[in-house]
């Protein structure tokens, strides 16, 4: 999420003059809602997250995003790694042509967070960099949405990272959610995309529950949706229900990882119900689609 602090040797290495012209002066909050929580390393709270597997997670998510960052966008892709870090959050920042995403060694020691759940945050985070439109502030601000984020991170970046692991051996071990393997199956054939798609599902699924503890219940399923229909595009984090509806969605739009999004146009490389789309689409729980998309 967006965070107007400076962190880590980056900030250490700004005059105070440059500060001023370049923190994002519109942060609100992190990937999580502002919180308390502090979950320090051998917590007795802390889950079996080690510091070895929270830099290979965002390092397999730098070494592919980072050339992409450079190649299509000419910024540099900055990891803030701090492991040790209480914080049970994570957050995004632009200084210039330096693109920073922090994470924090206290959310992925947080129980309900899984190695794939914390991979997809580090996908929402990226996902504020170049996840598309809508952005902040009616599309403004340099930072794509919550919501969007959250859409990109199913939608582009958890495929990507992942689609040449050998998914069906991987899920194989894993509880998957009757639901979320039904409704893989009615988008995708081959036995390798289904298993794409329940490995995805669950890395949600996991963000769905810590979400939802924070808010006093945790009890997100893929076979409750959010009923809810917004005004407005709502920018700001929707509730938990409507976060793992929206990671979902991302996975069930079959266009492809290499169909780009688009800063300025929400329709690029997405899928809308215009174009025949029922599964994949945007939930109506925090996005109001143009007349163009419906």
């Amino acid at each position: 999420m967006k965070k107007s602090m400076l962190i880590g040797s980056l900030a250490l290495s700004m005059s105070v003059s440059s500060l001023a012209l370049a923190c994002d002066q519109h942060g609100k909050s992190g990937f999580l809602p502002e919180n308390n929580l502090s979950i320090a390393v051998g917590d007795k709270m802390a889950g079996d997250m080690t510091e070895a597997r929270f830099l290979e997670i965002v390092g397999r998510v730098e070494s592919i995003y980072s050339p992409i960052i450079k190649n299509e966008f000419g910024a540099t892709l900055y990891m803030n790694n701090d492991w040790k870090s209480t914080t049970v959050n994570a957050s995004a920042q632009q200084y210039g042509t330096t693109w920073q995403v922090n994470m924090y060694g206290g959310l992925a020691r947080h129980k309900l967070a899984t190695d794939d759940g914390f991979m997809m945050v580090v996908c929402h985070e990226l996902g504020h960099h170049i996840g598309g439109a809508p952005r902040y502030d009616r599309n403004t601000d340099w930072a794509s949405n919550e919501g969007q984020a959250d859409y990109f991170a199913g939608l582009k970046c958890m495929r990507r990272i992942l689609q040449n692991d050998d998914n069906i051996a991987i899920v194989a071990g894993m509880s998957i959610d009757a639901e979320a393997t039904k409704q893989c199956r009615e988008v995708y054939k081959s036995e390798s995309e289904v298993a794409l798609c329940q490995r995805i599902a669950m890395a949600g699924k996991s963000l769905g529950s810590l979400l939802g503890s924070l808010g006093g219940n945790s009890r997100v399923n893929f076979d409750t949706p959010d009923k809810k229909v917004v005004r407005a595009t709502n920018d700001n984090h929707p509730q938990a229900q409507c976060r793992l509806d929206t990671y979902f969605a991302g996975m069930l739009c079959d266009k492809s990882i290499d169909e780009n999004v688009s800063m300025e146009d929400a329709i690029t490389g997405t899928c809308i119900k215009k174009d025949g789309y029922a599964k994949g689409v945007r939930p109506l729980c925090w996005y109001k689609p143009g007349s163009n998309e419906i």
